[in-house]
């Protein structure tokens, strides 16, 4: 079902939820426009996967292609500098005393939304589309949708106006998202998600799997193969758009 009253903004990293996620607004909004964050991460295969995604959703979706608006790249790398974590700084992936794991940068997600707000706020967009999910994920307390609940009631007092942050993926497991992937795009999109996102958290695009590059040993290599190995035990269904 297509929103023709509001135009959207993608919180667009080049990973795999992002590029679903993308997706899953091209099919619903007329107007469409990506965001990406430079925070100072170690890698920069994830940024600069962006843009293959775009072009190849453009090559191979005609009716995407008019949808699918400017691309922004936004500097915040002094708040990336702040967290010292291992996805900013040469450290361990290991769990913390919190129990939350090192790759956690505190407060990420709550910066990316008050800095895309923003910026919808001047393109005049009332949909923030984010990918993230609190069914198998990594533990990020500002991944939870309780979170963005409240960052959303923020943002629409703060902004003085509806602001909505849309999160298709909250409630689907990994192996879902493949099948949603496939729903939105069918075998085009499943071979765009595999060939061109990024997801490792050690910038590894050397090696493609089945299921994507990455390093293969990473706690974000293992939630996408896993995933990726069920959804094909299954028979690769399609999963209806959220």
């Amino acid at each position: 079902m297509r929103d023709s009253s509001a135009g959207a903004l993608v919180l667009f990293s080049g990973g795999q939820d992002s590029s679903v996620c993308l997706a899953w607004a091209l099919e619903r909004f007329v107007q469409v426009e990506t965001v990406g964050f430079d925070y100072g991460q170690r890698h920069a295969a994830e940024l600069e996967a962006r843009q293959e995604v775009r072009a190849a959703m453009i090559a191979r979706f005609p009716a995407w292609e008019r949808r699918l608006g400017p691309d922004h790249m936004l500097d915040i790398r002094a708040f990336g500098a702040i967290g010292d974590t291992a996805m900013t700084s040469e450290h361990a992936i290991e769990t913390d005393e919190r129990g939350l794991p090192s790759t956690f940068v505190p407060g990420r997600n709550l910066v990316f939304f008050t800095y895309a707000a923003a910026l919808a706020d001047r393109r005049g967009l009332g949909h923030l589309v984010g990918g993230m999910c609190e069914t198998d994920f990594s533990g990020y307390p500002d991944c939870r949708r309780a979170t963005l609940d409240a960052m959303e009631e923020t943002l629409r007092l703060g902004l003085d106006r509806d602001v909505k942050i849309e999160t298709p993926l909250m409630a689907l497991t990994k192996a879902e998202t493949w099948a949603l992937s496939k729903s939105l795009g069918g075998e085009d999109l499943v071979e765009i998600i595999v060939g061109q996102s990024h997801t490792c958290y050690l910038g590894d695009r050397g090696t493609l799997h089945a299921w994507g590059h990455g390093c293969g040993g990473c706690p974000a290599c293992d939630l996408r193969a896993k995933g990726y190995e069920t959804w094909i035990a299954n028979g690769r269904p399609a999963l209806a758009a959220p």
